[in-house]
Formats: structure tokens, C-alpha cells, sequence
């Protein structure tokens, strides 16, 4: 099963797609807009992303708090996922999302990515963090 992975942002939405198989996840590039709630061409990416790739499932990052409450910005990816279920009529996943960033940053580093260049790629890799996590952890969904 082809999946799309997504990591809601303010003003990005990083994007990563797995192998057919399930096994790996790739980053795919990272949506960008000016203002928060111009969602409209996101959302149309989206659909695009989706066909292009053949995706068969859809997983969005969770920002949880640490301590695994729901706070502002979880509720930002809730309503975000909700528009996109609105929209793409495939299986929608949230998955839990704390550290991903810290874990993209270190990928970056191992990698040799120089400091100035994080922003250019966090998101991007952030969403593949989500997919694989999501894919290692849901093995029955995957098939």
C-alpha cells in the first residue's frame, strides 16, 4: 500500500511517500503559503500528490504535548486532516508525532546537511520521520 505521509505546519506542509511494499518512506518536497489559514492550494497539492503518487492512505502528523495532551497545535492538524478527509476520499491516519523534528535534525546532521540549510529540508524529512514511525508501528494497515 502506497501511503502519503504530512507534516502540518503554520506555513508548510512537508511531504513523504512511501514504497509500495511499506518498508521506506521518501520525502517528496514541502508545500509552502503565505498565511496559515490559505489552505486552498495545500489542499489542491494534496490531490495532486495523491494521484501522482497512486496513494491509498493518507497519515498526518499529531503534534501531541509530551505529555500526550491535545493542545493548540494538535487541533490545527486535527481540523487540517478533517479538510483533507472532506476532500480525498481514502483512509486517513494521525500519528503521533512528538521528537519528529529533533529526529529530522539529527538525520540532517549525520547526513552532513550545514546547519544554515535545516529549514530548507526539516519539514520534508519530518514527514517521512511520520510515515516510517507510522508504517513501523501499523504493520497490519500496511497490507
Amino acid at each position: 500500500m502506497i501511503l502519503l505521509g504530512l507534516d502540518y505546519g503554520a506555513k508548510t506542509v512537508g511531504v513523504a511517500v512511501s514504497d509500495a511494499l511499506g518498508l521506506g518512506a521518501t520525502g517528496v518536497e514541502i508545500i509552502r503559503r503565505e498565511k496559515e489559514n490559505h489552505l486552498r492550494k495545500t489542499l489542491s497539492r494534496i490531490e495532486e500528490l495523491v494521484r501522482e503518487y497512486k496513494a491509498e492512505a493518507i497519515v498526518v502528523g499529531h503534534p501531541v504535548n509530551m505529555d500526550g495532551s491535545v493542545g493548540e497545535r494538535a487541533e490545527a492538524a486535527e481540523a487540517f486532516a478533517e479538510m483533507i478527509s472532506k476532500r480525498i476520499d481514502l483512509p486517513l491516519y494521525l500519528c503521533d508525532e512528538r521528537l519528529t523534528s529533533i529526529e529530522a535534525e539529527e538525520i540532517m546532521r549525520l547526513n552532513g546537511v550545514p546547519r544554515k540549510d535545516y529549514k530548507k529540508y526539516v519539514d520534508m524529512i519530518a514527514a517521512q520521520v511520520i510515515l516510517e514511525d507510522w508504517m513501523n508501528n501499523h504493520t497490519d494497515e500496511n497490507n
